[in-house]
């Protein structure tokens, strides 16, 4: 239960309801991250901008390595709820069970090119508390691998919007 009041359809803004009500009719229901956002539609839009820039458009990062981004760090930061979630969206996208729990084993333990796995462990160490330690050196051979200067900075958004929405879940107590 989360340690606020969470914002039930019928209390939120007509703007987010416009935006809740496609949702509510295909699920049937809201998940709570959306509720909390509620609460303040400045946040709710915010956060909605980011959503759809970084996760639903098509962008320069493929969907699968968005996910595995998203459940990487989610599992990193302790989100029970990020990481449900984003099992499903994952099995949504087309990635098997088998290929889901190798992403939650970690890095190490997927099965992919290490041109992907090198770009994983960087945004893993983005995610942490001593992201300002990264060099130039870090970047540099990421670049040398291939990933260009936009598919680094779009990661690294990712990377950033996981450890913002992990922080407003934990520290609400969504899905607890």
């Amino acid at each position: 239960m989360a340690y606020i009041d969470l914002v039930e359809f019928e209390r939120m803004s007509p703007a987010i309801q416009e935006k809740a009500r496609p949702i509510l009719e295909k699920t049937g229901k809201l998940g709570d991250i959306f509720k909390l956002l509620a609460t303040d539609e400045k946040i709710y839009f915010a956060t909605d901008k980011m959503v759809q820039s970084y996760l639903l458009d098509e962008t320069y990062l493929s969907y699968e390595i968005k996910e595995a981004i998203a459940l990487l760090v989610s599992k990193e930061n302790s989100c029970k709820m990020c990481v449900d979630v984003h099992k499903g969206i994952a099995k949504m996208l087309g990635l098997s069970k088998a290929q889901i729990e190798k992403i939650l084993e970690g890095v190490e333990a997927m099965e992919t090119e290490e041109k992907v796995k090198a770009l994983l462990r960087f945004c893993l160490k983005a995610a942490g508390k001593e992201n300002y330690k990264i060099t130039q050196e870090e970047i540099d051979a990421l670049k040398a691998m291939g990933w260009s200067d936009k598919e680094l900075l779009e990661a690294v958004a990712i990377t950033g919007y996981f450890n913002y929405i992990n922080t407003l879940s934990n520290v609400f107590g969504l899905g607890q």
